[in-house]
């Protein structure tokens, strides 16, 4: 099944799928969209990632601990968030802000697929 380019998404779908592409936390989104989506309210986002996400194209996961084989510690993706729990989770704006905390464990993330990697190409 032919995927297309990103440059054939529309404007905000794009953005996710860059998002994606770096395994940015969800907050990083806002850097790639345009106005007025970048200043709107993240409920105005979440049809456009649940989309993305029903093709299969896009997993949203927390971040979880990671050791590299050299003992430095960091974070990956952990499983991707079940789907039917993902309208609630996304609903929570805070959700959609960097942490106060500083800390980036447990915070949303975007991966792409083994369908959405096509896309990309």
């Amino acid at each position: 099944m032919p995927y297309p380019a990103t440059e054939q998404l529309p404007s905000a779908e794009h953005a996710f799928v860059i998002n994606a592409t770096e395994i940015d936390i969800l907050p990083g989104v806002r850097g790639d969209l345009d106005e007025p989506l970048v200043s709107g309210p993240s409920s105005a986002l979440v049809p456009v990632l649940l989309s993305l996400v029903e093709r299969g194209w896009i997993e949203v996961c927390r971040l979880v601990p990671w050791s590299a084989p050299d003992g430095t510690l960091g974070e990956q993706p952990g499983p991707p968030v079940p789907e039917q729990d993902l309208a609630a989770v996304l609903a929570d704006a805070e959700k959609w802000e960097y942490p106060r905390s500083g800390t980036w464990l447990g915070c949303l993330t975007l991966t792409l697929t083994e369908a959405g990697r096509k896309i990309v190409r």
